[in-house]
């Protein structure tokens, strides 16, 4: 994923900051407890995409 992308995006539910997870390719919202994926180097920022986190990966 391109590092400039990264920069500028941010959870589209509460506007907050993401964390890369690169070895599951997802981008993850701790205060939403989401997991967004990212497909063919591609981020899916739709809320009924994204997974919902357990609360051992929110720590």
């Amino acid at each position: 994923m391109d590092a400039r992308l990264f920069d500028i995006l941010v959870c589209p539910l509460c506007k907050g900051e993401l964390i890369y997870k690169k070895v599951e390719q997802e981008l993850c919202c701790k205060p939403c407890k989401l997991a967004y994926p990212i497909r063919d180097a591609i981020p899916v920022m739709l809320e009924e995409e994204a997974r919902v986190l357990a609360p051992e990966e929110c720590a």
